[in-house]
């Protein structure tokens, strides 16, 4: 059985661990900032002194300064839950072996969903396409993990991505902010797909999107009389793809462009996942990225 826990992706990825970088909601201590105050932790500010307040918490070094009384507020820290979305439509089929997208997009799921449960927090795994194919719910429990990786191991692609109803679906259900990790291709709607982000940042999560493509995919190498089939439409086209390469990559262009601006300003990551490049060395470099900057 294929278990998807590539060794080497896990210990890079460990090492550097998943650390929430904006306020999370979870249900018990644990390592990233909550957004509500209290009487641990780490000191956050001082405030007025109602009557009702434990006196433990007086800060009288403070009352012998100014003959005030002043609480001092401390911040706490939670457990964060993920939330993975991944892509399970027929064009993530594209690739073969190690190249296949959809393989590499399952061995991303499986090495966030290892290390996120292992640092104590929780993870979901909500499979789309056209519409949800398989939702886990919100677990920190070891075998949990296992159950993901069942999932991925009986996971086969079909039918269109229909992105878009499925995240504003989401911001809706998900009260609690946490981090959500897309996984996709992204041959969608960019401007639908902008919309069902902003709706998840607005409810205060902090999201990331893991564009994965093929190498063929963004340097189009074909040559010769090429037959291209449609993997989500039933298309055939026979051309000379030296004639359509120019087009070609200006769209790409384009829509790269337009997709990572559109997460830049709506404050999401932009991670491009290229199935070419060993995926140890892209993911950690994300991870190590991420421990430097701090979202707002």
């Amino acid at each position: 059985m294929q278990t998807y826990l590539d060794p080497e992706v896990i210990a890079r990825a460990q090492a550097l661990g998943v650390k929430a970088r904006t306020v999370v909601e979870g249900l018990r201590v644990g390592d990233h900032k909550s957004p509500y105050r209290g009487f641990s932790v780490e000191f956050v500010q001082h405030r007025e002194y109602v009557p009702g307040d434990d006196i433990r918490h007086i800060d009288w070094k403070g009352y012998g300064r100014s003959e005030r009384y002043t609480i001092k507020q401390f911040e706490q820290e939670t457990n964060f839950a993920c939330h993975l979305m991944l892509d399970a439509s027929r064009s993530m089929l594209y690739g073969e072996d190690e190249t296949n997208k959809l393989e590499y997009a399952k061995v991303l799921t499986a090495a966030l969903s290892y290390v996120i449960v292992h640092q104590r927090d929780s993870v979901s795994l909500n499979v789309f396409d056209e519409s949800w194919r398989t939702r886990l719910p919100a677990s920190g429990q070891p075998g949990h993990v296992q159950t993901i990786l069942e999932t991925l191991e009986s996971l086969e692609p079909r039918d269109k991505t229909s992105m878009a109803p499925l995240l504003h679906d989401l911001a809706q259900r998900v009260r609690r902010r946490g981090l959500f990790f897309l996984i996709s291709d992204c041959f969608d709607d960019v401007e639908s797909i902008l919309g069902g982000l902003q709706h998840l940042r607005f409810g205060g999560h902090e999201v990331t999107v893991f564009h994965v493509l093929h190498p063929d995919e963004v340097d189009f190498p074909f040559s010769g009389m090429v037959k291209f089939d449609g993997m989500e439409d039933n298309i055939k086209l026979l051309t000379r793809p030296q004639l359509i390469r120019p087009a070609y990559r200006r769209a790409l262009k384009k829509f790269l462009e337009d997709l990572q601006l559109g997460c830049e300003q709506n404050r999401c990551d932009y991670v491009p996942m290229n199935t070419g490049r060993p995926l140890q060395e892209t993911l950690t470099e994300y991870l190590a990225r991420r421990q430097r900057v701090r979202l707002m």
